[in-house]
């Protein structure tokens, strides 16, 4: 039980749902009620699709290149490392990413389900966390299980989007997706310090 909630607070932290709402307030000012629903439920489905497929390929992948779990380890801690670094002293998500929309037509792709929701770190994330050589398949279906509860999640935020960003403002947004970033980090972290111990032998 504690493994699944840790799993599901990092997952959380790393996909940052509530870092999304004033990016979904801003890509759908110009929408009727019914098409900003419409826009939350895709771009909920869209985003965990997007981040199954790499559940899925993400493996072969590695297995092709037959990249070792160490180094995987070593290197997909540095680009969480970084993504967190992005989310902490950056500009912020909200921020960051309101700033590329173009196209205010066409957005439940572009920004809300990618990279808003199925970010470069979220896909990182889920792969690391259903190895083949670290996780079981019953492991990486609860894992895959849980990313869906966090889409649900995102889902439910998107649809009180307003109320969100009424009871938290756009400055208390941007600092929970701060503290979101200092949890991705802590694991990026984590994640570096256990290939590094089993590259050089030292296995606690």
């Amino acid at each position: 039980m504690l493994a699944f909630i840790t799993k599901l607070f990092f997952l959380f932290a790393v996909i940052d749902p509530i870092g999304t709402v004033p990016v979904y307030l801003e890509a759908t000012k110009n929408f009727d009620k019914v098409h900003k629903r419409k826009i939350a439920l895709r771009a909920s489905l869209v985003a965990f699709f997007i981040l199954l497929f790499f559940i899925i390929v993400g493996q072969l992948i590695l297995d092709g290149m037959a990249i070792s779990l160490d180094a995987f380890q070593i290197s997909g801690g540095v680009i969480l490392f970084l993504f967190a670094l992005t989310m902490i002293f950056g500009e912020g998500k909200p921020q960051d990413e309101k700033t590329n929309i173009t196209d205010y037509k066409h957005v439940t792709i572009f920004p809300i389900a990618i990279p808003s929701l199925a970010s470069p770190g979220a896909i990182m994330a889920v792969v690391l966390l259903t190895d083949n050589n670290l996780y079981t398949i019953q492991e990486q279906a609860i894992t895959t299980g849980i990313v869906f509860l966090v889409m649900i999640l995102a889902c439910l935020l998107l649809l009180v989007a307003n109320l969100v960003q009424k009871k938290i403002g756009e400055y208390g947004i941007t600092l929970i997706s701060k503290v979101m970033g200092l949890i991705l980090a802590a694991y990026a972290v984590q994640s570096i310090l256990t290939g590094l111990k089993h590259t050089f032998g030292f296995v606690s």
